[in-house]
């Protein structure tokens, strides 16, 4: 398994800059319910009372209650470290931040004071001695998530404080 453990654990800054810079318009762009995806995103294309008119990535046009929409973060969080620093924290945003990050093999993923983490079903170069000793010793804020960072962090506060830690794992 000669995988950098990098690729895993952050979003190379080439791709992260092109994913960030895409044309965006908040007021147009929305998340639609969908049957297979869970949401979409979509275009608004007109609005008549409580009622607006999108069309799909696929053409589709669909036309449904404006509360039935949810608002589409701006690129500059697609594969956000931390969802609660997104603008829209709402149910379509977070499946998508998710959703890829997981695409993109990056399993961990903060919401606040929480680690969310997916199971990607193989085994990944991301729990070895030299990922361990990249974390000890930083803040949260200095490296990717990752649930050496969680616990790095509780035993820090626990040398530091003098006070018993604990963590919640389901």
């Amino acid at each position: 398994m000669g995988d950098d453990p990098e690729q895993y654990l952050m979003v190379d800054k080439k791709t992260q800059m092109q994913e960030q810079t895409v044309a965006f318009d908040g007021k147009k762009s929305v998340w639609v319910p969908d049957e297979k995806e869970g949401f979409v995103s979509a275009k608004i294309e007109s609005t008549k009372g409580d009622l607006v008119s999108v069309i799909t990535p696929q053409g589709k046009q669909v036309t449904l209650k404006r509360d039935d929409t949810q608002q589409i973060n701006p690129p500059k969080f697609e594969k956000s470290e931390d969802m609660a620093a997104m603008t829209f924290l709402n149910e379509a945003g977070v499946l998508h931040n998710l959703r890829q990050r997981y695409y993109a093999g990056l399993i961990y993923t903060y919401s606040g004071l929480f680690c969310v983490a997916i199971n990607p079903y193989r085994r990944l170069p991301i729990y070895t001695e030299k990922v361990v000793m990249l974390y000890k010793g930083k803040r949260r804020s200095e490296m990717p998530p990752h649930v050496y960072s969680v616990a790095d962090n509780a035993y820090h506060d626990m040398l530091q404080d003098h006070e018993n830690q604990s963590m919640l794992i389901t």
